[in-house]
């Protein structure tokens, strides 16, 4: 086979492509951190990329999830605990209010504070969260209560608003107010409340000043009481199981964000030294290549 000038020319430009090639797919990822610029650069790479890259964004939204569950469960906890401590204060004044030792100026101050007490408990029970009532189950967009004390939308215990914190992993993150507000029973709309109805006849038998009613009164108090520490009961075992959920997340995000990076992000170390190893090549070649193209006829003419 006949070697020409042409063909050493072409060779040579062709040689000296692939190492220019080379050069820059190394200068590309030093300067982008990434080991591919396109899918095609390394298809398996590219695919284990996007399998990450898919469970961190979910894992970023279970995230976002438990972080609002948390918040939600948070206010509801926050307005239960002030629940207890509108009924502890209702209990101590009730008791006080039953002992026949008031002047009628005791009385009416008893009787002034109850009062403000079931208000206390109305707007409590219409509390929020983001603009959306936490007791009106699914009617969020609607107060639980009316100032009469009952019932401004019709509820049940089924109307659970879930979240998910995980893979097939929900959870429900309110409490509904029936629960709450009427011992567990389903409740319609226009329904009087069973914890207010006990306020209400509590403050009527201190408007009388009927001992007896108000002494009878106290176990209502403490069945109201004993209901709502069941409910809290409950909510406090779900925000633990929130709370762990949320540092498991946390764990996944920093294992696949290290996989994520294994697998995506370049060795700066190694990139340099293929690099230079490269440009040393391309060097040399450029070299090879003056050498080659350098002679002509004109030189072998004499």
């Amino acid at each position: 086979m006949r070697i020409t000038n042409n063909m050493l020319l072409n060779n040579m430009m062709q040689s000296l492509s692939n190492n220019l090639n080379r050069t820059q797919t190394y200068f590309n990822q030093l300067s982008s951190g990434k080991k591919i610029s396109l899918p095609s650069d390394d298809p398996i790479v590219a695919s284990k990329a996007l399998k990450l890259r898919t469970d961190v964004a979910e894992i970023e939204q279970y995230k976002r999830n438990t972080d609002d569950a948390m918040s939600w469960m948070d206010i509801t906890e926050a307005a239960m605990n002030q629940m207890t401590e509108v009924i502890h204060r209702m209990k101590e004044i009730t008791n006080q209010a039953a002992n026949g030792s008031n002047t009628q100026e005791d009385l009416d101050k008893i009787h002034e504070e109850a009062t403000q007490l079931r208000e206390q408990i109305i707007h409590l029970g219409n509390a929020t969260y983001a603009g959306r009532y936490i007791f009106s189950g699914f009617k969020t967009d609607k107060p639980l209560l009316n100032q009469d004390g009952t019932f401004n939308v019709p509820i049940e215990n089924g109307e659970q608003i879930k979240f998910e914190i995980g893979i097939r992993d929900d959870i429900n993150i309110n409490v509904p107010g029936n629960d709450l507000f009427n011992d567990g029973i389903n409740a319609a709309e226009g329904d009087k409340s069973s914890f207010v109805d006990t306020f209400d006849k509590i403050i009527e038998a201190m408007g009388t000043d009927n001992k007896d009613e108000l002494s009878s009164l106290l176990g209502d108090i403490d069945d109201q009481l004993g209901n709502l520490m069941r409910v809290r009961a409950g909510l406090g075992a779900r925000m633990n199981r929130v709370e762990l959920s949320a540092n498991r997340i946390d764990d996944d995000k920093v294992n696949y964000t290290r996989l994520m990076s294994l697998n995506e992000d370049v060795d700066i170390a190694e990139a340099i030294m293929k690099l230079q190893n490269e440009e040393n090549v391309y060097r040399a070649s450029l070299a090879t290549g003056a050498r080659v193209i350098q002679p002509s006829l004109v030189d072998f003419l004499g």
